[in-house]
């Protein structure tokens, strides 16, 4: 399957794979939502770490235990890997990207709800356009990944070196948005988007104290 990148989550590690995975989501050919997980990203060879607005190529299979439409895994990414065969950018005011992307836009939240709830089979993701962003707020979370989680990837990893291999540092804080759709109604969504969370580590690296990078 060809599939246009568009959403690539903080890596997180998996209680079910015992290992560290992000989830990475985006359009197919036809325009249409695919979710693909687990994705070891960090592990795959470097010429096959895609970014956002890559068209990629990968063999797939439907998720065996995710029930959402959308939700793919993998076939063998180890003997089948990834292979990035394109790349949309942002010229002619990034008509390229807008052409696939803003098919489909949800600017009532009740709508977008009711869609995910009443059909499963539907829709469980979905582009959404704010009215009005009114804050990004953030609050303090657990500092280090805890031992279990630690655990986990170390029986994963028996016959792996692990002094040759380093974990993703745990984000301390969860991010969130504060926005009204088109009916005025306020929600608060976190994100869980990586460029953030890289983003808080480059502003933390720059300013070199956790107050100013806030």
């Amino acid at each position: 399957m060809r599939i246009l990148i568009t959403v690539k989550t903080y890596p997180t590690i998996s209680k079910v794979h015992k290992d560290e995975f992000v989830c990475t989501a985006g359009f197919n050919e036809n325009g249409k939502w695919i979710r693909i997980y687990p994705i070891p990203f960090r592990r795959l060879d470097y010429e096959n770490r895609y970014k956002k607005y890559d068209w990629i190529e990968l063999d797939v299979k439907k998720h065996k235990s995710d029930w959402r439409p959308e939700s793919f895994s993998p076939k063998d990414i180890e003997n089948s890997p990834i292979k990035i065969i394109d790349h949309l950018d942002t010229r002619n005011t990034w008509d390229d990207r807008k052409s696939i992307i803003l098919k489909n836009v949800y600017t009532d939240l009740s709508v977008l709800l009711e869609d995910a709830k009443e059909n499963h089979k539907k829709t469980s993701l979905a582009v959404f356009k704010p009215t009005i962003i009114k804050d990004f707020i953030y609050s303090e979370v657990a500092r280090e990944w805890d031992e279990i989680k630690i655990g986990w990837l170390k029986q994963q990893s028996l016959f792996e070196d692990m002094t040759q291999r380093t974990i993703i540092k745990k984000l301390p804080y969860k991010f969130s948005y504060v926005f009204e759709d088109i009916k005025g109604t306020q929600s608060t969504l976190m994100v869980e988007d990586w460029e953030l969370g890289q983003l808080f580590w480059n502003a933390l690296k720059h300013k070199q104290d956790e107050q100013k990078t806030e």
